[in-house]
């Protein structure tokens, strides 16, 4: 792996991080200051340059944001970790417009900085896969056995002249198609026209696509090429053909059938040399039974059909589709490319994207622009996508089962009662249901120093789990328990974790990330705790 570069004109800060990141198996290496840095970047070969840049602010002989700066210009893929002792907030603003990975405040947690400098490691090693993908994107990305197939049939026509007809729902990408099979034809040194059949009002549309001659309707002050004429030699896309206007169907299919037509008040035919590819989101057999689409202009598009498939039946293909729209954007407004979170590719992975694979990009133009951080977090995802996720979560998740209502005399711990019940993420779904234990079977009463039932779950809203914690602390303590502290801190701290892992699935660098403790911490107290 390449060596993560440590820059910082403090010795200490060096030697302790490089000590820590060799133990971690990371290799390392120094420099006192920018300049150094930048001389190195000058000589090093692509193999030897840094994975990972940690550097401070504030040094003798530069600063740590025009270092950002300059190796941003050189490596603008180059995670870069900004760490200071002033920690004000113009810095901070600097170094992420700079394009920071993210911002270290002095002193630090070394846990906490190794943990994040591996994540660092971990998102620069997955960017470069990416970017490997990337350097030679094709005008179709697709990884599914669905988009597979559309790729086999344009390779498949890619010697033929036939007309071809897509179909497939708004947004799925049949333009990019109609595109591909033009530029994979014997017509690709000709133009492609494409128009939208039902974007155009019905007056305008046959001089859309026909021409007009000079006086031939209030307005048409000279000749007019239409875009039969425009795509000749070429290929011309009608897009969304289901809602052309009957009339016109006549016509088209005239062109279809001998390459000649008319212009709009013209009596001269023209001949035009033209491969038709249409699309349509419609189910056109239907609107040939509903008597709105001509058949046998149905029959002339439809020699060879190609369908494309929805988003949500190619799930596979969502996170490569991001990461490319993500690259995209940050491209077109001039600005540093995000990263996305696992748990938000999870959570737009489950979306059922009505609006297909366009709504995808115009998702992540928003996150370009509205997410506050370089690392895009499910938090950071548009309301409709963290609306249907929320509302996923709660028609899927288990309903409350009490246990058995039990006598006071027997009644266990506030803990085991709590661990007796499926616990519901709505606090007050779960005090409502333990609420329903008769009030006399579940009170507090001290009879002879000793606890003869578990205090209560409060339901009024005023009280939280911090009241339900004080109740269990004295409960232990009238019942002369010795280790209240270790045993209440166990509890907690497993709950704390359990919590964490549930909401990251199972990972514990991201779980680690979330409660704000170092991943060994995790590791270390899921083995104590036995969870």
């Amino acid at each position: 792996m390449k060596p993560i570069w440590i820059v910082d004109d403090d010795q200490s800060i060096r030697f302790v991080l490089e000590k820590a990141l060799l133990r971690e198996h990371l290799p390392t290496r120094s420099f006192s200051n920018p300049r150094d840095v930048l001389a190195a970047l000058s000589t090093a070969a692509d193999e030897d340059f840094p994975q990972i840049l940690v550097s401070d602010i504030r040094m003798p002989g530069g600063s740590g944001l025009e270092l950002l700066e300059q190796v941003k210009r050189k490596l603008p893929g180059l995670p870069v970790i900004i760490m200071t002792a002033f920690s004000d907030l113009d810095s901070a603003v600097s170094a992420f417009q700079g394009g920071a990975f993210e911002y270290l405040p002095k002193p630090f947690d070394l846990p906490k900085a190794i943990e994040l400098i591996r994540r660092a490691v971990e998102e620069s090693q997955r960017e470069e896969v990416v970017e490997e993908r990337m350097a030679d994107a094709p005008e179709m990305l697709g990884q599914a056995p669905a988009m597979q197939d559309v790729f086999r049939a344009i390779g498949r026509l890619s010697q033929s002249n036939v007309t071809v007809m897509i179909t497939g729902e708004s947004g799925s990408g049949k333009e990019l198609v109609a595109r591909a099979l033009h530029k994979h034809s014997p017509r690709a040194s000709g133009p492609f026209v494409a128009i939208n059949t039902a974007a155009i009002p019905k007056d305008l549309l046959e001089s859309e696509l026909f021409g007009h001659e000079r006086g031939a309707f209030t307005g048409a002050q000279t000749m007019r090429r239409g875009r039969f004429e425009q795509a000749d030699g070429g290929s011309l896309f009608l897009d969304e053909i289901g809602d052309m206007p009957f009339e016109l169907q006549t016509r088209l299919l005239r062109v279809l059938s001998d390459g000649h037509f008319y212009r709009v008040g013209g009596h001269s035919a023209v001949k035009s040399n033209v491969r038709v590819i249409a699309a349509t989101h419609q189910d056109l057999e239907k609107r040939v039974q509903d008597g709105v689409f001509r058949e046998d202009l149905f029959h002339r598009l439809n020699v060879i059909r190609l369908r494309l498939p929805a988003l949500r039946e190619r799930k596979e293909d969502v996170a490569m589709l991001t990461r490319h729209f993500l690259q995209q954007s940050a491209k077109q407004l001039g600005v540093e490319p995000k990263r996305i979170s696992d748990a938000a590719l999870t959570w737009l992975e489950s979306f059922n994207f009505p609006g297909n694979v366009r709504q995808l990009e115009n998702i992540c133009h928003w996150v370009t622009v509205m997410a506050p951080a370089q690392v895009i977090e499910p938090k950071d995802l548009p309301p409709e996508v963290i609306a249907i996720r929320t509302k996923l979560e709660q028609s899927t998740s288990t309903p409350i089962q009490i246990a058995p209502m039990v006598e006071a005399s027997s009644t266990p711990a506030l803990a085991d009662v709590v661990e007796a019940v499926d616990v519901h993420p709505k606090r007050d779904a779960l005090n409502a249901s333990v609420n329903s234990l008769h009030s006399d079977k579940v009170q507090m009463s001290f009879e002879s120093g000793a606890v003869s039932a578990i205090p209560v779950v409060v339901s009024d809203a005023s009280h939280g789990w911090e009241d339900n914690l004080e109740a269990e602390a004295l409960s232990l303590l009238n019942a002369d328990c010795k280790d209240v502290w270790d045993t209440l801190s166990r509890r907690f701290e497993s709950r704390m974790i359990k919590a964490a892992l549930n909401h990251t699935h199972g990972r514990r660098i991201e779980a680690a990330y979330k409660l704000g403790i170092g991943r060994n911490t995790v590791s270390r107290k899921i083995q104590e705790l036995g969870l």
